[in-house]
């Protein structure tokens, strides 16, 4: 299984905006400066990740994008199913229940399902609150309230 750029950057976005959510909704045109990414390829991700509940949008002279959730309520899982659709390593596991006429004699079902077990707890079990907390960490940055 490979995420896509789409994925990857999306994550960076949600990663800044919980960043930055002091300061209120935050522009695309800031997002794309801070984390070098296109504004462009950005405007193809926001969609998915308001459809998902994951961002609120303002429009108008104070406009921009902010977290609909706290970032102790995002995974890194949810961001990912938002942008890549299932995280299944493979097409039988995207139903559930399993509707593949093989599964009752497939010999490697419980590897799949085994993959797929492992990569959706690690995946949400990672919030964005935790991934702030460490780059907070690793950079020094050091504020009181």
């Amino acid at each position: 299984m490979k995420i896509s750029t789409k994925g990857r950057y999306a994550l960076r976005m949600i990663i800044d905006l919980a960043l930055h959510q002091d300061d209120g909704f935050v522009s695309l045109k800031d997002i794309a400066e801070r984390q070098e990414i296109s504004k462009k390829y950005l405007e193809q991700i926001v969609p998915m990740l308001n459809k998902s509940g994951i961002l609120r949008t303002n429009r108008g002279n104070k406009g921009g994008y902010a977290l609909a959730k706290s970032p102790e309520q995002l995974s890194v899982g949810d961001i990912l199913r938002a942008t890549e659709g299932s995280l299944a390593p493979v097409s039988c596991l995207d139903d559930n229940p399993n509707t593949c006429p093989r599964q009752e004699s497939c010999s490697t079902l419980y590897i799949w399902e085994g993959l797929f077990k492992t990569i959706t707890d690690y995946l949400d079990n990672i919030t964005i609150s935790e991934i702030v907390e460490k780059i907070s960490e690793q950079s020094g940055f050091d504020y009181c309230i």
